[in-house]
């Protein structure tokens, strides 16, 4: 249980202010509701008696980890259940701020709430932190504050990430296992040809022409790994750095981006994701009343592919200029038939938002059974490729051994 202050007035009109005891701010304002109270404000008050409150808020100094996606979903939920409760923004947001642990979004929000105190609108105050707040959730608060909907708006907005989150979850989590077999392969080779097969150079030498060309090759990569091994690094490191600088031009986004969808095991995975992305926000952005042009930009900004970037991006070249939105789909092929069917049958009968949404469902179910597919597919492969691998050198190593022994008795 946390202590809040709380300021309030009567059915009367007569101010009241105190404190009281209660698990978060949101239960605070619902026991000060019972009570036929209208709260104006309501904020935690810390304990300054407690002697580690020093030294955690040191520490969260010291911790400057940037803030994620995580603590902005935690922050519009809570946002969401205190506006729902009565409580204005500015103590929410005071509210919010008091119970925030991590040292850097606090400051954010202390900011949010300085802005608001000053007579910036909520969006503008949240348009200044791009790197947390993303133009969808800026556009759907702006939106929100025309019609007066904000709780609502908010909780859908809380639902988008929640599941962008959850999304970006099972693609990381897919990866996480070829990654650690693939690093397991590669460390076990190297460790065969720079620590095992050397042992075996003794046993081998002046026999060159009695052994097969499997282990002459490894015998040769071997000696040059160990008495070259710095141009090996050195190798290495070169190639990791024209990679990973290429990949961060243009260009190599876009190689990336058309490889994803081209690779047969894994396109299927990531049409997917990127159809289902790029729809859910298209459908969150025209039922929270976002001018057209202005979600279809949101929508290629947010998509994550460079082609479908293209894709949106010519849709709203093309709406710009009057026509329907299923007509460049329709000749970009980067969805579906069926889909583009659909949207234009919404953008025929007025309801394009329910049926964005309704595909952007089917096709999230769609991309988790295509991860758990393409999971249970690349596991085997993997240890395939590994036994492969590591086979192919012991049998390199041992078959000459057995001919020698077969020669000498």
């Amino acid at each position: 249980m946390a202590t809040f202050r709380f300021q309030a007035t009567t059915a009367a009109g007569q101010a009241k202010a105190g404190t009281l005891q209660a698990a978060n701010a949101t239960a605070a304002a619902a026991a000060l509701r019972t009570q036929g109270l209208r709260v104006k404000t309501i904020s935690s008050q810390l304990d300054d008696s407690a002697g580690s409150g020093g030294l955690l808020e040191a520490w969260a100094r010291f911790n400057k980890r940037p803030p994620t996606q995580k603590h902005v979903l935690e922050f519009t939920t809570q946002l969401a259940v205190m506006i729902r409760a009565g409580i204005n923004l500015r103590a929410a947001l005071d509210g919010i701020a008091e119970q925030t642990k991590h040292y850097m979004f606090r400051q954010v929000i202390v900011g949010l709430k300085q802005d608001v105190e000053s007579g910036v609108q909520f969006s503008d105050a949240i348009a200044k932190h791009p790197k947390l707040f993303s133009p969808l959730y800026v556009s759907m608060v702006r939106a929100s504050e025309m019609s007066g909907s904000f709780s609502d708006m908010l909780n859908r907005i809380a639902g988008y990430i929640g599941q962008q989150i959850e999304t970006r979850k099972m693609v990381v989590g897919a990866s996480i296992y070829p990654g650690i077999i693939g690093t397991l392969a590669v460390t076990v080779t190297i460790f065969l040809l720079t620590f095992v097969l050397p042992k075996f150079y003794a046993v081998f030498e002046g026999k060159e022409d009695a052994l097969p060309w499997a282990t002459l090759f490894l015998m040769d990569l071997s000696n040059f790994m160990t008495s070259q091994w710095y141009f090996v690094v050195g190798g290495l490191f070169t190639v990791a750095l024209a990679l990973f600088l290429g990949l961060r031009t243009d260009t190599g986004k876009f190689w990336v981006d058309n490889l994803k969808l081209v690779v047969p095991l894994l396109r299927g995975m990531f049409r997917s994701l990127y159809i289902s992305r790029g729809l859910q926000t298209m459908g969150q952005l025209i039922n929270a009343g976002v001018p057209m042009l202005d979600t279809l930009r949101i929508t290629g900004e947010v998509s994550g592919n460079m082609l479908f970037s293209s894709m949106w991006a010519k849709v709203h070249a093309s709406v710009k200029q009057g026509k329907k939105i299923s007509t460049p789909l329709r000749e970009g092929k980067l969805l579906p038939t069926a889909v583009t069917q659909m949207i234009s049958a919404g953008e025929e009968s007025g309801k394009l938002g329910e049926v964005l949404d309704e595909i952007s469902t089917y096709y999230a179910a769609q991309l988790k059974d295509q991860i758990k597919a393409v999971t249970s597919m690349i596991e085997p492969i993997m240890i395939l490729g590994m036994g492969s691998v590591v086979g192919f050198i012991a049998m390199a190593i041992i078959l000459p051994i057995f001919k020698m022994s077969s020669i000498v008795s």
